[in-house]
């Protein structure tokens, strides 16, 4: 990521895709870097923080960047909103009724984005959660390395039956779920802050057991040593499957080496799971294209970035660039869920005008995000507002899937996500239906709705959001 410093006279954008509410930054010559701005007159107020001023920051920044700006009431005043997000949130509602901006413009914390996308800095238990409101069951659908929850053998597949501080306050999850909703999942597990424990009663193959885990501060590595990058043998073909979990920096040296294993080994066809992974950094979701596009030309387009008409000077064309790991793949089966978006969709996007009917979604649908945010900074405030300001096109000129992808990828198969089985795990359904499509096996394709049934429960596994998500819970859906 370039890292750049910001007096308080001065502004910095940077052009980036992140997913289902979230932002990243491109960084790098690869994602466009950065280009310095000249701020708005500041507001005549006494504090250069005071809640009216960063409000008003907001409303200046989206008047001239904002993708969308016929949807900006003409004039709303900041009196009888509490905080800068709810501002926001007025602000954005018309774009927000028309499926063109679900969230994806909103205030964050500078340092707290940096870390994120540098290393991967978070704090909690270090889980992906998904609730199922018909049944009232929680269930871990991810478990990272190197964080609390999974030392204390908490991983995919276990269900959490219960959560308190003490054996004395436990609360079933049912109780919970029926009296609050999922939202109060999220409340009994309290903050992602370092040094909070919880008492949690939990259920997996080992048993049924309370489990004391003090929430700590790790790097969330974006491609699992467990899982991440391997090849699955299916009968006699050899199949690269990659799951990525973010598009963050730390991702970039690991892709390299899976690929550089995936080029030596001779793999053409290949699964990438994209399930969990909201988006982020440009620069990376741009890296990972390139890594897998060694039989393109540096001519061939990537993407192309439109900006609003009085603001085209910024738009650009991204081609292929070929790196010394880049695989030729022969076929791609992409895994996909309501959680993919942006940057997910970007790599997936670009790879159709070439690969045609050789691509194909599994799983689910994807969210639907074709814009991306840039980053204006009020630095002395450790304000960052993330403004949706561009959409982003295929070779093809695609690039309006607002309801997701499936309409534009020629192939699907619909497949649950099986939490009772590991990621990677050839026998797990989404990979199996995966492995389907490029054996030539006959599959469901995704529903009109894109609705897909799920492993466990008679409801709809969802991955939790809390109300007011930290930047790591934005990119990683269903962080705690």
């Amino acid at each position: 990521m370039i890292k750049l410093g910001f007096g308080p006279s001065m502004l910095a954008m940077a052009v980036l895709l992140a997913g289902c509410g979230g932002g990243g930054s491109s960084g790098g010559a690869s994602g466009g870097g950065a280009t310095s701005v000249t701020p708005p007159p500041p507001p005549p107020v006494a504090s250069a923080c005071s809640l009216q001023n960063r409000q008003e920051f907001a409303a200046s920044v989206l008047r001239e960047w904002y993708l969308f700006p016929e949807t900006l009431p003409a004039s709303l005043s900041t009196s009888g909103f509490a905080t800068v997000t709810a501002y926001i949130d007025a602000l954005t509602a018309t774009a927000r009724s028309q499926r063109r901006d679900r969230f994806f413009t909103f205030v964050t914390s500078i340092a707290e984005e940096n870390a994120f996308f540098a290393t991967g800095a978070s704090a909690g238990l270090g889980v992906r959660l998904s609730t199922d409101a018909v049944t009232r069951r929680v269930l871990i659908s991810e478990a990272f390395e190197g964080a609390p929850a999974l030392a204390a053998g908490i991983d995919r597949g276990t269900e959490i039956l219960a959560i308190g501080t003490t054996a004395a306050n436990l609360r079933t999850v049912s109780d919970i779920i029926a009296a609050e909703g999922a939202a109060g999942v999220s409340n009994a597990l309290g903050p992602t802050t370092a040094g909070i424990t919880r008492l949690i009663r939990i259920t997996d193959a080992g048993g049924t057991r309370d489990v004391s885990v003090t929430k700590a501060a790790f790097d969330l590595v974006p491609v699992s040593a467990r899982y991440g990058a391997q090849i699955v043998n299916d009968g006699a073909k050899r199949v690269g499957y990659l799951n990525l979990r973010t598009f963050i920096s730390a991702a970039d040296p690991q892709l390299r080496t899976a690929f550089d294993t995936f080029r030596t080994q001779g793999i053409s066809e290949f699964v990438i799971d994209f399930r969990y992974n909201g988006g982020g950094l440009v620069s990376t979701a741009e890296l990972l294209t390139n890594l897998l596009g060694r039989n393109r030309s540096s001519n061939d387009i990537l993407s192309v970035t439109t900006f609003r008409p009085e603001k085209s000077s910024n738009n650009s064309t991204e081609r292929f660039f070929q790196q010394s790991q880049s695989v030729a793949p022969v076929k791609i089966a992409f895994i996909t869920t309501g959680s993919t978006a942006s940057a997910s969709e970007l790599v997936i996007n670009a790879v159709l005008p070439y690969l045609g009917t050789n691509v194909a979604l599994i799983g689910a649908n994807s969210f639907g995000k074709p814009v991306g945010q840039i980053a204006i900074d009020q630095a002395a405030c450790d304000d960052r507002l993330r403004v949706i300001a561009f959409s982003t096109q295929n070779a093809s000129g695609n690039g309006f899937y607002y309801d997701g992808l499936k309409a534009l990828v020629p192939n699907s198969c619909q497949a649950a996500d099986d939490v009772t089985r590991p990621l990677g795990d050839p026998l797990e359904a989404s990979l199996a239906r995966a492995l389907d499509f490029l054996g030539g096996r006959t599959c469901t394709p995704i529903a009109a709705s894109g609705q897909v049934s799920q492993s466990v429960g008679a409801g709809k596994l969802q991955l939790l959001t809390p109300m007011a998500p930290t930047t790591p819970q934005r990119e990683v859906p269903g962080l705690f």
